[in-house]
Formats: structure tokens, sequence, C-alpha cells
């Protein structure tokens, strides 16, 4: 008989509940379809604080597409920020979202409480997004919101 109880130490068993629900609702698949580089109306189902795989500090968006032909489908950002630059694109981001909050880094626990704060500002709002949706000079996704609808 093996012992799991190490995987619940090296596993995040929250993470992978929240995985098996999603991919309840997605019809039991574990796989998205391919979203091209565009623009959508989206809206944003989750923007947290959380870690990569290798424990590194990141900041993960879910985008839900609205209309057209990939609406109900979903757009992901993952964004480490362990380095300047990578706080600067996040820190763009966020201010782009229209929540009128002071987006600044400090530290890591104050730029949690920031990102926690943009996103219940959001949902309170009801605010939707125009996103553009592309690519890098070197292939890396990129994401502008380009309009913010409120309602």
């Amino acid at each position: 008989m093996s012992n799991w109880t190490k995987f619940d130490k090296e596993f995040d068993n929250e993470a992978l509940r929240d995985e098996v629900k999603e991919a309840a609702e997605n019809g039991g698949r574990g796989d998205y379809p391919d979203i091209p580089t565009g623009e959508y109306e989206v809206s944003i189902e989750k923007l947290e604080a959380t870690s990569s795989k290798k424990g590194d500090p990141m900041v993960t968006v879910w985008f839900n597409i609205l209309d057209g032909e990939y609406e109900g489908s979903k757009i992901f950002m993952n964004q480490l920020i362990t380095k300047g630059f990578q706080i600067r694109i996040v820190n763009k981001f966020l201010r782009s979202l229209g929540t009128n909050n002071d987006v600044e880094f400090k530290t890591f626990s104050q730029y949690e409480e920031l990102i926690n704060k943009i996103f219940d500002d959001i949902d309170a709002d009801g605010l939707e997004y125009k996103l553009k949706y592309g690519k890098s000079k070197k292939g890396y996704p990129t994401f502008e919101i380009t309009d913010v609808y409120d309602d």
C-alpha cells in the first residue's frame, strides 16, 4: 500500500480542485481551443497573485470571452514578477483596468492586497473590457486593455 500523504505536501490540492471544477465546466475536457490573436470583449473571471510551478511570485488573469466565435472560451495571462520589467508589465496592465487604484509595487504582500482590491473593484463595478490579445516579436503572448465598459 502506498502512502499518498507526501503528495499533499508536494502539490497544491486547492489548485487541483479548482482545475477539476474548471475541466467539468468545460465539458469534462482539460484542453481549451487555441484562441487566435485579435480583439475580444472579455470579463475578468480571475485576477490573483499566485505562485508559478517553481514557486516564484506570479500574477494570473483569466479572461472570459463574452461574444463571437469563441464566446465562453478563456484566455489566460500568467506573468512572473521576479524582475523589475515584469512588475512594470503588470503595473501597466493593472492601471488599464479602470479601477482608479494607485498602482505601485512596494512589497509582495502589499502588491497581493492591491491585486485583490482591484479584482474586488472590477466585480463591484461590473467592468468588462476590450482586450487586444497579441504576440511579441519573440512570440510571447501580449495583453492590452483598449477599452473599459461598465454596467
